[in-house]
């Protein structure tokens, strides 16, 4: 990286980026007319037309620019960013310019730029800074990537909290009058609402949480499956965003003694936010649990969803049978009904007719005829499965088995030309198939009609921009001797160890790890006999079948996830302990230092 400052003033001239690649040969005049032409056409810059057509490496391109200007070219991923320093700059100029405040000089700041040859930013800038600026150049998709994480919403929540306190306490009409009153853009209930679900979809949450307390009320945001929190002082602002949501999700705001479910559509940065809302009566007054779907990112193939290629194929091959019982486990959370959104937008095609009983339906699917339980009018699970059957169905997908009467009916429907698919709250494969027959149903049915069980879960992934080598604990080291007759004792491993790109966590983004359990002869017979342990002795012997813990540890050797979170997921820690010799501890902690 060049590290020189020049004067700002004293290296301003109007440069043409084109001629400059060309007089420095990163590219030729037949390639710059190409274009040129092409920028006629999208109006997009000359330099990003020339990346995205092939004919010069972004890289290339910012190194040129850095050595012909003097100025330091930054990889934003590895630069301790300073939060209060880069708030200094007002977020209209930063987002409207494409520029950020890196670091302090002793007569000005360093300013990251997508685009250090626009002149009029600088000065804009400058004006509004009050101080010379030293251009640096970085990527423009990081830098963009970064004024999202740096410019969030979390001092306007607070100032508009306190905003919005100030009208509760010095207004003598009715709250719901405030929540109400849908022509009030400007109110502070709506902006502080706005605010909130711009965070969220700002830092990828996928749930908001609004709880009151005592003195406070929390708004606390679930990110990568780890709920993240800020503290609100002004509490009763919490029944002014209650009543507001219980209003756009069309609920009765006078019921504040029984729970409450509903859902509401929000557009947010250009994205369609689908928001399913429940609420529930707590000690200090209602809290909130907003669930929030992209609608506009679509539903992922199997492909997409990141499945190693054999679990993927012989699931694929599963769901294209034309009857049996599919289940899909794992606990709230992991992404079950992701997957089998999945498959049915493979399944989804016109000669087939598909019905699924959900509660609730999150994904809105053309063509296929998608049902909503209800249990306050009886319309359950089994209920909808019955009625279904009438239909002619092809396919029918069950939220989740959750009784004895849907299992049954499901079990028989897919012993009887239906494909039939499920979700069970279970922890492994192998448990699932006994699980079903302890809910009541016979163990031979469900050895007839059960074709394959996957199990999965979610690790969150080790951040890229801190990601740095990791010593295993006594623990895991115990745990790795163990774990596939010690190939990963000796092995390297890596963690998180926080930054600003991933909020101190460590982590950035999740992963599915799965186990694909497809039933062959030996555990069909141990099945239908009602012998548990000889199942899943049969299960564990199948040279087919691989657990979660050994995809996990594979990611975690490769460096994707590190081995807190392979332990997290691990469900057969005792088992492992039990049939392998007990290793050393004292022995491993005197090694471990």
């Amino acid at each position: 990286m060049t590290t020189s400052t020049p004067d700002a003033k004293a290296n301003r001239k109007r440069i043409r980026l084109g001629d400059l690649l060309v007089e420095t040969g990163a590219i030729t005049e037949g390639q710059l007319s190409l274009a040129l032409q092409e920028q006629k056409i999208t109006g997009r810059k000359v330099g990003r037309v020339l990346v995205d057509l092939g004919l010069i490496k972004e890289q290339q391109l910012l190194q040129s620019l850095s050595d012909h200007l003097d100025i330091p070219f930054i990889e934003l991923r590895q630069f301790q960013l300073n939060n209060e320093l880069m708030q200094k700059l007002d977020e209209s100029i930063a987002r409207r310019f494409r520029c950020l405040l890196l670091a302090e000089h002793k007569d000005g700041y360093l300013l990251a730029m997508g685009d250090p040859l626009d002149l009029v930013a600088i000065d804009e800038a400058e004006k509004a800074m009050g101080v010379h600026l030293y251009p640096a150049i970085v990527r423009e998709s990081e830098l963009l990537a970064t004024l999202d994480v740096v410019y969030r919403n979390t001092s306007q929540i607070e100032s508009l909290a306190g905003e919005l306190d100030i009208e509760l306490s010095e207004s003598d009409f009715d709250l719901a009058d405030l929540a109400q009153d849908s022509n009030l853009q400007d109110a502070p209930v709506v902006r502080l609402l706005q605010s909130v679900l711009e965070d969220a979809v700002t830092v990828n949450a996928s749930d908001i949480h609004i709880e009151p307390d005592e003195t406070v009320f929390r708004i606390r945001n679930r990110i990568d499956g780890v709920l993240h929190e800020q503290v609100i002082k002004e509490k009763r602002v919490a029944s002014a965003l209650v009543m507001r949501l219980k209003i756009m999700s069309n609920l009765d705001i006078s019921e504040r003694r029984l729970p409450q479910d509903g859902r509401f559509n929000v557009r947010i940065k250009n994205r369609s936010i689908d928001i399913r809302i429940a609420t529930m009566p707590v000690q200090y007054g209602e809290a909130v649990v907003m669930r929030l779907l992209d609608q506009s990112a679509g539903i992922k193939s199997l492909k997409e969803l990141g499945m190693p290629d054999d679990i993927r194929d012989r699931f694929e091959v599963a769901i294209e049978r034309p009857h049996g019982l599919i289940l899909v486990t794992g606990p709230t959370g992991s992404g079950k009904t992701t997957t089998l959104y999945s498959a049915l937008s493979q399944l989804n095609t016109p000669n087939r007719k598909i019905i699924t009983a959900e509660d609730p339906i999150e994904y809105r699917m053309p063509r296929i005829n998608q049902v909503q339980v209800n249990s306050k009018i009886d319309l359950s699970f089994a209920r909808v499965l019955r009625t279904a059957l009438r239909q002619d169905p092809d396919i029918i997908l069950v939220g989740e088995m959750r009784d004895q009467e849907t299992v049954s009916i499901g079990v028989r429907a897919a012993m009887t030309g239906h494909m039939v698919m499920s979700t069970l709250h279970t922890n492994d494969a192998v448990s699932s198939a006994l699980r079903l027959a302890d809910m009541g149903v016979e163990s031979y049915m469900v050895a007839s009609a059960l074709r394959g069980i996957l199990a999965q879960r979610l690790l969150r992934k080790v951040c890229p921009d801190c990601r740095v080598p990791h010593e295993p604990d006594v623990r895991q080291k115990i745990w790795l001797q163990n774990m596939a007759d010690g190939r990963f004792a000796n092995k390297s491993f890596y963690t998180g160890s926080g930054c600003y790109h991933c909020n101190n966590t460590g982590y950035q983004g999740r992963i599915g790890v799965y186990e694909w359990l497809e039933l062959d002869e030996p555990m069909l017979i141990a099945l239908r006999d009602q012998d548990h342990n000889g199942f899943v002795q049969a299960a564990r012997s199948n040279k087919d079948f691989h657990t979660m813990e050994e995809l996990a540890l594979k990611y975690a050797e490769d460096g994707i996830t590190d081995l807190e979170e392979v332990f997290r997921i691990s469900i057969d820690l005792d088992d492992y302990e039990g049939d392998r010799p007990h290793l050393d501890v004292e022995h491993l902690g005197d090694e471990h230092g």
